[in-house]
């Protein structure tokens, strides 16, 4: 179990010596205490950030601290980064440049194999599009996968049921696209209509444009869907 140091915005002084305002502090006892007090004023803070470097410290050394702060807007202990040992860090730093054109070679690959998972991915997606809606221009198809696809964007497309492809996940990107795209519905909330009045009072335009995607026109020859990558 790691210790736990707390950064504070507020005026706090420590219980025991009266020094402050702190920046670090511990909390024993209920009461806040400066890190000399608590035997950590050795320590050396490292931010989060350099996951290598993190982890080469923390191993390095025989005592470290986690250090975390209170996120009001989510109410939860958010991590900062690490007290550690000075010696253990400057190890660390050397390890890390040590090595650093190989990782940088790693995270380069990396890369590379994201972007390929995320174009087959967008392009499957974009063909689901077509298949559910053969009435949809293949060029619409492409855009609303790749917005909704975005990797790290927390849209439909990147939650278990898009990337698996359920039909339900897939009509809701395109319902969404068709509403941001093709109704005054952007406009609507910035003149301050609540959002679910405001969807109430599109829906039978999105549902008209929708049903006639569902249907392929008669005579009509869907393109296949572009491949993102050409």
């Amino acid at each position: 179990m790691s210790l736990v140091v707390f950064e504070s915005l507020k005026q706090i002084h420590c219980a025991d010596c009266r020094q402050g305002p702190l920046r670090h502090l511990v909390r024993e006892s209920g009461v806040p205490r400066c890190l000399d007090c608590t035997d950590l004023g050795h320590l050396v803070y490292l931010p989060r950030g350099d996951t290598a470097l993190t982890r080469r410290s923390r191993e390095a050394s025989s005592l470290c601290a986690v250090v975390v702060r209170f996120n009001k807007r989510r109410h939860r202990y958010e991590r900062l980064g690490l007290l550690v040992e000075e010696a253990a860090l400057a190890g660390a730093e050397r390890a890390c440049l040590a090595d650093s054109e190989a990782r940088a070679r790693r995270r380069e690959r990396d890369r590379r194999r994201r972007a390929a998972e995320d174009t087959r991915f967008t392009a499957a997606f974009a063909a689901e599009i077509v298949r559910l809606f053969p009435g949809c221009p293949a060029d619409r198809a492409v855009a609303i996968a790749t917005h909704a696809s975005v990797r790290g964007s927390g849209r439909v497309g990147r939650t278990a049921a898009g990337r698996a492809l359920d039909g339900l996940a897939v009509s809701v990107a395109v319902r969404a696209a068709v509403r941001h795209t093709d109704t005054e519905y952007d406009a609507l909330l910035m003149a301050g209509v609540p959002r679910f009045a405001a969807r109430a009072r599109l829906a039978p335009r999105i549902d008209a444009i929708l049903d006639g995607w569902r249907t392929q026109p008669p005579g009509h020859a869907t393109a296949p869907a572009p491949d993102p990558s050409a």
